[in-house]
């Protein structure tokens, strides 16, 4: 008999039932809806570097923004009551049920859910810009190409930085990142797209700014605390 199970997969909905019918905590790694456990050690790290209470920090997601960790990012906000926009094209907008969850939350905790499609509105004031990849492995060919197109206009670049017009912020990233030629997915873009890098610019990515590999390092204790908060008696 198991103590606790780690679910790490694509349905939600066999998460929320292994929840319902194991008789021991689940722990949620991630789905294609939702990524929990990556989202408090994104908070905590943005807390830690930036040494706000965290319904005074300002989040803004640039991408896809109907992506696992933008919904989780989101949620997590609106618990928090924080100031949450998604900058991204209209055809990817979140969900109208994340929205509407979202915000059913915020009117409780004083949280500002926003959406942009104007990338430098969406950035304005912002204290931490968080973006994920553009496209996962087992996805259509057709799927990358479109998904790619969509979002050329929203890659984090200095320039978006730079928009927010805060010298002190920070970027954050789920992790694995195609920002360079040094990984094989990153060479299979560059040869079939042309980009050398996708979601995020090198420079950003190795930059000042960054605080991926704080970011990285926080997954491990904030997962340990979730298991002691489950498991301890």
């Amino acid at each position: 008999m198991f103590d606790g199970i780690e679910y790490r997969g694509f349905s939600q909905r066999n998460v929320e039932t292994l929840a319902d019918y194991s008789g021991v905590p689940v722990w949620n790694g991630l789905t294609d809806e939702d990524h929990p456990t990556q989202v408090l050690a994104d908070f905590l790290t943005a807390k830690e570097v930036l040494k706000k209470e965290y319904q005074d920090i300002k989040f803004a997601f640039v991408g896809d923004g109907q992506d696992n960790v933008s919904n989780a990012l989101m949620l997590g906000a609106a618990v928090m009551g924080m100031e949450y926009h998604v900058v991204c094209p209209k055809e990817l907008e979140p969900t109208r049920e994340t929205m509407e969850k979202a915000n059913e939350i915020a009117k409780k905790t004083g949280a500002k859910i926003a959406v942009f499609n104007d990338i430098n509105e969406g950035v304005q004031g912002m204290d931490v810009i968080y973006t994920d990849v553009w496209v996962s492995m087992g996805e259509a060919d057709e799927v990358w190409e479109q998904r790619i197109n969509l979002l050329k206009p929203y890659q984090v670049t200095q320039d978006v930085l730079e928009a927010t017009k805060n010298p002190q912020v920070i970027f954050e990233h789920c992790l694995p990142a195609f920002h360079s030629l040094d990984t094989e997915i990153g060479k299979e873009i560059f040869e079939k797209y042309g980009i050398r890098e996708m979601e995020v610019t090198n420079d950003v990515f190795e930059g000042k700014h960054s605080v991926v590999f704080h970011e990285a390092e926080n997954r491990m204790h904030t997962i340990k605390a979730i298991m002691v908060a489950t498991l301890g008696d």
